[in-house]
């Protein structure tokens, strides 16, 4: 496996430091590792060229946020499959990319696990349903490893702020049948002071109202597109399914109810 590691930072020397940390030990080396800073003020730019001998390619210039930086990251990536450490985020130990390797799975995404390093629990438990996982949660970013092809007609969408890798899980597996490989390895260390793991009072509002954004544009045709080959047979099995959803998870009760009101209407 040809990996491109791709880090984003913006004044958060700290953080950047622990990431370098977590890099520059690892015992596998077949990777490349791109890093793209937002025109730091911080000292952050001091620091990469510091360690630039081990950048296949940096820059430190203003973008667009972080899903911009990310997309600049991909343009530059070589690898097969690619992952995003962002400024703060840690590798698990120096022998993580070694056992990821060792797993010799050819899947598009291969996933595994994170800990966050407040509590060093694990930062999500995996549902067995894939589908169930995407609609209730997410994937952990920051393990997981995504085939570069994915990337070939589509980037992260910019105008989000916080879901637009929730989103690139959506179409990939859901449109693209992107297979998923699930490992029982703890691939990161997150650090819970970025925008997605901070305080859910401040960022969990426009979390929610994104991920309502994204239902909105891309789920409802896929239960269509879903229903225009199911049996009608499947139809109560579908209902349950959303029902469940929608109890399962109070703060997505709206988006369940929305789901089952479809499904009436295709029924």
């Amino acid at each position: 496996m040809k990996l491109s590691v791709i880090t984003v930072n913006y004044n958060n020397k700290a953080g950047l430091q622990r990431t370098i940390d977590s890099v520059v030990c690892q015992t596998w080396r077949d990777f490349e590792w791109i890093v793209i800073d937002g025109g730091s003020t911080d000292g952050s730019k001091e620091l990469l060229e510091q360690y630039q001998q081990h950048f296949a390619y940096w820059c430190s210039e203003p973008d667009g946020g972080v899903y911009n930086a990310m997309n600049k990251g991909i343009a530059r990536a070589k690898g097969d499959y690619l992952l995003f450490l962002n400024s703060g985020d840690a590798l698990y130990d120096e022998n993580v990319l070694q056992a990821i390797d060792d797993i010799h799975s050819s899947a598009d995404i291969i996933t595994g696990q994170a800990i966050r390093m407040d509590t060093n629990e694990l930062l999500r438990q995996y549902d067995k349903n894939l589908l169930m996982q995407l609609y209730l949660d997410t994937l952990n970013h920051q393990a997981t490893f995504i085939k570069r092809e994915l990337f070939k007609d589509t980037c992260y969408d910019e105008s989000l702020k916080i879901v637009s890798d929730w989103k690139f899980w959506m179409e990939a597996i859901l449109w693209k049948r992107a297979s998923v490989d699930v490992v029982d390895v703890i691939v990161t260390k997150q650090d819970m002071n970025g925008i997605s793991g901070g305080n859910f009072s401040q960022n969990g509002n426009l979390q929610q109202l994104e991920r309502e954004k994204v239902m909105d544009e891309i789920f409802p045709d896929f239960l269509k597109d879903v229903f225009s080959h199911a049996e009608a047979t499947t139809t109560s099995a579908y209902y349950r399914y959303g029902e469940y959803l929608s109890h399962k998870s109070p703060t997505l009760y709206v988006l369940g109810y929305r789901i089952l009101k479809l499904l009436s209407k295709l029924a």
